[in-house]
């Protein structure tokens, strides 16, 4: 290891112990980039979540659910005719095309 940080003996000279670990910093840096943009552009914001668009019904209905407006009754109630007409959308749904 000597002999190739050895920069008088025309070896390629101490900058050769820094090389090494900033290539590898770059290449996980550009992995991680990578990564974190391919989720990002992927469905909803990340791939394993079901797309649904922000103005359904169905999420107008969670919403109002959510924020007390109608019960949970009347939710359960009204989500069956919604899914029938609109579907969900996105894999694993319930009720629309896979």
């Amino acid at each position: 290891m000597q002999t190739l940080a050895h920069f008088g003996d025309g070896g390629p000279g101490p900058w050769i112990l820094l090389f090494p670990p900033l290539v590898w910093a770059a290449v996980v840096t550009g992995a991680v980039t990578l990564l974190r943009r391919t989720v990002r552009r992927g469905r909803g914001g990340a791939p394993w979540r079901p797309t649904v668009q922000e103005n359904s019904p169905i999420t107008v209905l969670g919403h109002r659910f959510a924020s007390g407006e109608i019960d949970e009754d009347e939710y359960w109630r009204r989500l069956p005719a919604l899914e029938a007409q609109f579907g969900r959308t996105g894999r694993g749904g319930r009720g629309g095309a896979a």
